[in-house]
């Protein structure tokens, strides 16, 4: 997959001497985790990152010719109970995780702007407890693999409200479904009137003349 590369950074990647950083974001309901492959805090373009070292650890990303949706995974070692618990506690399935690529500087200044080269929703987690430390390793479906699944709607009144929630559009929906509908079907009509007769006599009698 192509990608736009800020100057500096196609700089960076040609360069004799390259310093490449990955980093990660993982969005959780009480606030994301950004780490880093480094050491310490960084911060690059208003976003914190926690540095992680060798202790982060990012699969093969796999690209092909064709479309496809190949995940990864991430593991994280030497968790301490903190972030252990938000990785136990908070649910994670579903949500979004990204992996850029940034470069440094010969002043280990991060070169603009880093590159994401990965992006998904965290999917299974396995946590590895070792009592003072643990081992989390996470798998992460490709964003591509919304694209294989199943969107089931239906044209109801609940439905409409999910998108909708005023909307009453489709509140008789339901009551329409067994209801009979008489379209251009012939009806008797009833009642007195003149003219009735075959002959056309006022009275409406059926009399014959001989």
């Amino acid at each position: 997959m192509s990608r736009s590369l800020t100057t500096g950074m196609q700089s960076a990647v040609i360069a004799d001497l390259v310093r490449p950083i990955t980093l990660v974001q993982c969005a959780f309901d009480s606030g994301n985790l950004n780490l880093w492959s480094g050491i310490g805090d960084l911060t690059v373009d208003s976003v914190d990152y926690v540095g992680a070292g060798s202790l982060l650890s990012i699969g093969e990303i796999a690209e092909t010719s064709e479309l496809s949706a190949n995940g990864i995974t991430v593991t994280l070692s030497g968790v301490t109970s903190p972030l252990l618990a938000k990785a136990r506690d908070e649910d994670y399935q579903g949500r979004e995780l990204k992996v850029l690529l940034g470069a440094m500087d010969a002043a280990n200044g991060v070169i603009s702007d880093p590159v994401v080269v990965f992006s998904g929703f965290m999917d299974t987690m396995v946590i590895n407890d070792g009592g003072e430390t643990a081992t989390i390793q996470v798998t992460v479906e490709n964003r591509l693999i919304e694209f294989e699944r199943t969107r089931v709607r239906r044209y109801t009144a609940e439905d409409q409200k999910i998108d909708y929630p005023t909307d009453k559009g489709l509140e008789f929906v339901a009551e329409m479904a067994e209801k009979e509908i008489i379209w251009g079907r012939n009806t008797v009509a009833t009642g007195g009137g003149r003219g009735h007769g075959q002959d056309g006599d006022e009275d409406g009698a059926n009399t014959h003349r001989h």
